[in-house]
């Protein structure tokens, strides 16, 4: 079985400071948790950035930020940025922090209801990110809320927009989305092209449950303030890095090793 990655989604665009404390925004404290969930056991960080009030932002200039404080303390952890950004962005907003070539950017294959509202990814817009992605050769984390969204990443691979077989993360239990169960992670992993990757996100209480099972199964595993707030029923996690710590415990519980930063590269097809 492959060794672990978790990656740690350390903010997201939605959760603030109203809903938890320990949520980071500035590009300093999003450096020190990134390197915290490092310390954990978290092999890749996903990014989000957040202006100094909690506003959801894609500034170019807090993402070089964000990422000189974490390379300048040394740590070697992934980087990969969100293009997703926050609802009603444009794709210019969504893709321009590409040009600094993180390690990954994540591309989602299609529209999904958020709420009350619509997180909108036509194929045009997911051409166009998967074009930028390609120009500034980062490699695409494909995100997929529902099935419809693998068929669609496998089309672009026949297109040849993005390459195969490629690296999958399901989020599940978004309302809106698909459904957070093992079962329905169990189908999805049989629409994937052969040699994929993949990792889950399930959402809220969902998420260390699904960690459990995916890692029981050979998969990878995102976690952190953006999914989930909480550690345990009521007890709210100090930060994304006690979530990583939770789910490297359910890793060494079930005998997987976590993954070095090398074999991590390696797996994702990263240079």
């Amino acid at each position: 079985m492959q060794p672990l990655i978790i990656t740690a989604a350390i903010c997201g665009a939605e959760v603030t400071r109203k809903d938890t404390p320990y949520v980071p925004y500035s590009p300093q404290e999003l450096a020190d948790e990134a390197i915290r969930c490092r310390a954990a056991g978290a092999t890749m960080v996903h990014l989000h950035m957040r202006e100094p009030d909690g506003a959801p932002s894609q500034r170019t200039a807090l993402f070089a930020e964000t990422v000189a404080l974490i390379r300048g303390a040394g740590c070697d952890i992934i980087l990969q940025f969100s293009t997703g950004g926050a609802v009603g962005m444009t794709v210019a907003e969504r893709a321009d922090a590409l040009q600094l070539k993180p390690d990954m950017a994540t591309l989602t294959t299609g529209s999904v209801n958020f709420g009350d509202d619509v997180f909108l990814n036509s194929p045009p817009m997911i051409r166009a990110i998967a074009a930028r992605q390609r120009q500034f050769g980062v490699v695409p984390e494909i995100e997929c809320f529902d099935t419809g969204m693998v068929d669609a990443a496998v089309r672009l691979m026949r297109e040849g927009a993005i390459a195969a077989p490629g690296h999958f993360n399901f989020v599940l239990g978004m309302a809106g989305g698909m459904g957070a169960t093992p079962a329905h992670l169990d189908f999805l992993r049989t629409l994937l092209p052969d040699g994929a990757t993949w990792s889950v996100a399930g959402i809220g209480r969902h998420e260390l449950p699904l960690a459990a099972h995916a890692i029981a199964v050979g998969g990878h595993v995102r976690v952190g303030l953006e999914d989930n707030l909480y550690v345990q029923k009521g007890v709210l996690a100090k930060g994304s890095y006690e979530l990583v710590t939770a789910t490297a415990e359910l890793a060494q519980r079930a005998g997987r090793q976590l993954a070095t930063i090398r074999e991590a590269r390696a797996l994702l097809r990263l240079s």
